[in-house]
């Protein structure tokens, strides 16, 4: 009974090292996706300050600098944060990446069109508008990416 016990408690400071280990892998999991997700909102930005400058409309430059930076992304996000681009399954992985962060990317745009449609002094500020739909999106994104779409990531590095 006593070796039971002392059995129990070691498991349980084990397993708490384990969800701790976990936590911190997470969490670095999370900052790497942030410092992508970063890249992809400056990408974004600059196409649509550039694509705005140039004469098309705020809704449409968006929807083209949204499709570049998702691909941005993608590349860096499986190459970079999740180590899961494999040859083999990178059309898949595409695939899903697209659809899944699709739905943190329509929250996104859509609440820029609502923000540059107020015609409020500061939340119809492009760049507000666009940071505000990207804070929204990126828990979704995030999620998405972790959870469905690269699953099954290497441990290395976290």
């Amino acid at each position: 009974m006593a070796h039971r016990a002392a059995y129990t408690a070691v498991m349980s400071h084990r397993s708490g090292e384990t969800a701790s280990h976990s936590r911190l892998g997470e969490a670095r999991l999370a900052l790497k996706f942030t410092g992508v997700s970063m890249l992809g909102f400056a990408a974004d930005a600059l196409l649509l300050q550039v694509g705005v400058s140039i004469g098309v409309a705020p809704a449409w430059a968006r929807l083209f600098s949204l499709a570049v930076a998702m691909q941005l992304t993608f590349v860096l996000n499986a190459r970079l944060v999740f180590l899961g681009h494999d040859g083999g399954q990178w059309r898949r992985q595409w695939v899903g990446y697209m659809l899944a962060n699709g739905v943190g990317n329509i929250v996104n745009y859509w609440i820029f069109v609502a923000l540059i449609s107020t015609r409020w002094p500061l939340a119809s500020n492009r760049l507000v508008a666009l940071a505000v739909g990207a804070a929204a999106a990126w828990a979704i994104n995030f999620a998405c990416s972790r959870f469905l779409v690269f699953r099954r990531r290497r441990l290395v590095g976290t």
